[in-house]
């Protein structure tokens, strides 16, 4: 079955998209949790972390330095920003399909809450 983010990249669904190119595809979050929040997912369904291999490693070095070119557009690069993969349910993970998160245009406060 198409995730979500499948559906998007093939056009099936409407998005904002920012960013595509033929190995990754760059588009807003509909939940934003700060003013830029966008996610950056493969082209191609990888579940979650776990499922990355050996010949994913250039992938994931592309989605990070394609996150770097959409922090330095959207103008928060100079303040910072977050890069997050969250994997599998107790990770946050909601789509199962990889992708990192972009997020910033607010100071973000601590990475996670302690209890």
């Amino acid at each position: 079955m198409p995730t979500l983010f499948a559906k998007i990249i093939r056009g099936e669904i409407p998005s904002d998209t920012v960013y595509r190119d033929d190995r990754v595809t760059a588009f807003r979050d509909i939940n934003p949790v700060a003013p830029v929040h966008i996610l950056v997912v493969p082209n191609k369904v990888i579940p979650t972390v776990n499922d990355l291999t050996q010949d994913d490693e250039a992938l994931v070095g592309h989605m990070v330095l394609v996150a770097k070119h959409l922090a330095a557009k959207e103008g928060i690069a100079d303040d910072g920003y977050r890069l997050i993969l969250n994997c599998n349910a107790h990770g946050g993970q909601e789509v199962f399909h990889v992708h990192v998160h972009l997020i910033g245009g607010r100071p973000l406060g601590p990475m996670v809450q302690r209890k």
